[in-house]
């Protein structure tokens, strides 16, 4: 697919376009969970880090064709289909995380006060799997097409702003959190971007992605 002087592979059109429609039902969804949150006295928190990552996932897409029509990667099948598998796993990760949440899966961080634990889905063995999964899916989306400069520029971006996320969170929950819940095996510190806090603990809760 020639634009001007720069020639995109149809298939990293198709699979930039699928991604784009995919970001796009997250974002939409995120919304709608939001409003939910809000109208049951949710409150957000950490709202300077949203739009850093709506500019980081859109530098993802756009940095992956960009290298790869600048500087002409080729398809390389001992790295390409791998890569393909994980971000097709990835993204059936997220799926899973998103009904395991229900309304309470958002991009963003909002406590709402007196939800249960979420405990089913991967939030049973993780407390935060839709992060690691967003680790993964930086490197494997770029890696498809061998963009391997994109993918280690933004996982090395992508880092701190997890850290700093999930410190958000964390420092949002501990708080309502006893000592003697401390001590389980859960910690009561969160398992997700978007779950609440131990229900034994009477704790709130929180969404995010």
């Amino acid at each position: 697919m020639s634009l001007g002087w720069v020639t995109i592979p149809v298939s990293l059109f198709v699979l930039m376009t699928a991604v784009a429609v995919v970001r796009l039902v997250e974002l939409t969804t995120a919304r709608r969970n939001a409003r939910w949150a809000i109208d049951r006295d949710g409150i957000e928190y950490g709202q300077r880090h949203h739009p850093v990552m709506i500019t980081l996932h859109v530098c993802l897409l756009v940095g992956t064709v960009a290298e790869v029509a600048l500087t002409d990667r080729a398809f390389v099948p001992l790295i390409g289909w791998p890569a393909l598998a994980v971000l097709i796993l990835v993204q059936a990760g997220r799926a899973w995380c998103m009904r395991a949440l229900g309304p309470r899966w958002n991009t963003r961080v909002i406590v709402v006060p007196g939800l249960p634990l979420v405990t089913t889905g991967p939030y049973r063995w993780m407390r935060h799997p839709n992060y690691l999964i967003v680790l993964f899916e930086g490197i494997a989306l770029p890696l498809v097409h061998t963009a391997w400069i994109t993918a280690m520029l933004f996982t090395i971006a992508n880092t701190p702003w997890l850290v700093v996320r999930v410190r958000t969170e964390n420092a949002v929950l501990w708080p309502a959190v006893g000592p003697a819940a401390r001590g389980s095996s859960w910690s009561c510190s969160p398992t997700s971007s978007t779950d609440p806090c131990c229900s034994r603990c009477a704790s709130p809760t929180r969404t995010s992605s």
